[in-house]
């Protein structure tokens, strides 16, 4: 038995990188991983992957642009319907918005960051807390960075949406706390993902930890016995 058996999981993001990797070990831990992100060809990739690990268990694909806001009401309305509940989300999905001086920035990209890395968020939250109220034991996982402490010149638009995320979940952790929901933070460190890649191109990523090697602790945030709230875990 995996210490997720039979679990709803929803992961966003999932189609590389971190999601993939946390995706792919949820389901080998027993979940049942719902699979978010922009581009279908790279979910199925994913699925099969997760088919061939578990025997031919199938995940459930949602290619979904979380910049429209709307879509994330419907798909909490279609995972209602098909399941009920849903016992962990993973916030995951995010976009660099561009490296430059902060006068510099783009309208169009410090939005980009906004919507995705926040905006998106709190609709999830908006969308999901009635879900996670009906399994017994409601998990949620967000994603930040390192940019959030200390100041990092060009990183304006990623820094400042992954700060306000973490106020925004320290926020709903408190309001939560005499559920039976728990919201956590995972920073992961620096990890060999194709957004380190675009920050760092002159970077090797031979020499950086896979994806594959901080899923550990999202399977323990994501465990029915996990009693962590509000807390933000370096890996």
């Amino acid at each position: 038995m995996g210490a997720l058996d039979g679990r709803i999981a929803l992961v966003t993001g999932a189609s590389r990188g971190i999601g993939a990797a946390v995706a792919e070990r949820f389901a080998a831990e027993g979940a049942r991983p719902i699979l978010a992100a922009r581009t279908a060809g790279a979910l199925e990739e994913i699925d099969d992957r997760i088919a061939a690990a578990a025997g031919g268990a199938k995940a459930t694909l949602v290619p979904v642009d979380l910049a429209d806001h709307d879509r994330i009401d419907e798909m909490a309305g279609a995972i209602a319907e098909r399941f009920g509940r849903l016992d962990i989300l993973v916030g995951n999905a995010a976009v660099l918005g561009g490296l430059a001086p902060l006068a510099h920035v783009e309208p169009v990209r410090w939005a980009e960051a906004i919507d995705v890395n926040l905006t998106a968020n709190w609709r999830l939250i908006r969308a999901f807390e009635p879900l996670l109220r009906q399994s017994p034991a409601g998990r949620a996982i967000f994603v930040t960075s390192g940019v959030t402490r200390g100041a990092f010149p060009y990183w304006g638009p990623y820094a400042a949406s992954k700060a306000a995320l973490e106020a925004l979940v320290r926020t709903w952790a408190a309001e939560i706390e005499k559920t039976t929901i728990r919201a956590n933070i995972v920073d992961p460190g620096v990890v060999r993902t194709r957004m380190r890649a675009e920050a760092m191109p002159g970077e090797d990523p031979a020499t950086l930890p896979p994806p594959e090697s901080i899923a550990g602790i999202f399977v323990e945030l994501a465990s029915e016995e996990c009693r962590r709230n509000g807390e933000t875990l370096f890996v």
